[in-house]
């Protein structure tokens, strides 16, 4: 039997913003064993897809910059209806991240391209995870797609 289409609804008034940290600009060169082929832009790419499957809209954003990922937080407070967030390492370090995520008062996803808790131990603690509604771990790029789709759920509620 074929999965029923999801049900159409107007897109949100506001974009759910995927936001990613640092090295992350850097996928499908470094690592792919762990992270791999695809670059980000193919991620994007997927994203757009299947959030125009959702009816959302979305705004991408990466930074290298710990600063620069919480302006950018800050402002989806008012700019965005939710936040995807794959932080890199600064989920395993940023307390910053994780206040200016609590400040935006918006629902949160987190998502890991790989399993964090099969590598090392400093990886399997989230600091940003308390801020977050889910957490997506393991499944590659996929687990952004998951993302977009509890975010829409969540949204219609």
């Amino acid at each position: 039997m074929a999965a029923k289409p999801a049900a159409r609804r107007p897109p949100a008034l506001k974009p759910v913003l995927v936001l990613n940290g640092p090295n992350l600009n850097m996928l499908g060169k470094r690592q792919p064993e762990i992270y791999g082929r695809e670059t980000l832009a193919d991620i994007e790419d997927a994203c757009r897809v299947e959030a125009q499957r959702l009816a959302l809209a979305v705004d991408f954003a990466q930074s290298n910059h710990e600063g620069v990922l919480v302006d950018r937080i800050q402002q989806a407070r008012e700019a965005n209806s939710a936040i995807v967030i794959n932080a890199g390492a600064y989920t395993h370090t940023s307390v910053a991240l994780l206040d200016a995520l609590n400040a935006a008062e918006l629902p949160v996803v987190e998502v890991h391209l790989s399993n964090i808790y099969k590598r090392e131990a400093f990886r399997h603690r989230s600091y940003i995870s308390p801020a977050a509604v889910g957490v997506i771990a393991g499944l590659g790029s996929h687990g952004y797609l998951l993302a977009l789709q509890a975010i829409s759920r969540l949204l219609v509620r």
